[in-house]
């Protein structure tokens, strides 16, 4: 039997996630604290995002895509 197991989910913490997306880690709290992003709370302070769902809210919120690195 062929089972597929979805590829795990990466993780990010707020600075690696705000230079992912060219914003400062204050926009990213902002964000957080306004729930216009979805993140995961372990600890009351530490919150992860998934990159791809982040990105998702906020194309489908503002209608805008990441900056690019060229």
């Amino acid at each position: 039997m062929n089972q597929t197991h979805p590829s795990p989910v990466t993780l990010l913490k707020k600075k690696p996630l705000s230079l992912l997306l060219g914003v400062s880690s204050r926009t990213i709290d902002t964000w957080v604290a306004q729930r216009l992003i979805p993140y995961l709370a372990p600890s009351p302070r530490l919150h992860l995002f998934d990159p791809v769902a982040v990105m998702s809210a906020l194309a489908a919120r503002f209608g805008i895509q990441p900056r690019t690195t060229a």
